[in-house]
Order: C-alpha cells, then structure tokens, then sequence
C-alpha cells in the first residue's frame, strides 16, 4: 500500500468520526433535561433524609436534632453515589 492510500484511507477515518460525533451531538435541551436529573437525583435523597430527620426527631422529648443530622448527612452520600451512577451509566 503506497503513501497515498494511507493518507486516503486515514482521512475517511477522520471524516466518518467527524460525521458520527456530529450526528451525536447533545442539544441544549438534552444537556438541560440531563443536568436537571442530576440535581434531582442529588437533592431528593438529603431533603428526605431532612423530613425524615425532622420527624423523628419531633417525635423525642426534650430538643433534639441526632436523626435530622445524622439522615441528612446519610441523604448526602446516597445523593452522591446516585449522581456517580448515573453519570457513569451515561458514559
């Protein structure tokens, strides 16, 4: 194979990638809708863990915030780790 059909060949290459990153290609709203899904997946978790806490915690004696904190901080993690998954299930 001579010089030319290398360089022929690799061009094709180059413009079938070029063709198929553009056809694939996220529009504005696609990217919005997949931003606002990580917001969720992220705030869902730590506002539940919130009322949950909050609940539970009205339902003690005396002033307490042990579960507020403690289901909002485990709200945190479980936001994170939905947002992990769902950004690594894009890819």
């Amino acid at each position: 194979m001579n010089k030319k059909q290398r360089l022929q060949r690799q061009v094709d290459h180059q413009v079938k990638r070029i063709k198929k990153a553009h056809r694939e290609q996220s529009s504005i709203l696609a990217q919005t809708l997949y931003l606002g899904t990580l917001g969720l997946v992220m705030v869902l978790p730590i506002v539940g863990g919130a009322y949950l806490g909050a609940w539970l915690d009205s339902l003690a004696t005396g002033y307490s915030m042990s579960w507020t904190l403690n289901l909002l901080i485990l709200g945190v993690f479980i936001g994170a780790i939905n947002v992990y998954l769902l950004i690594k299930e894009q890819d």
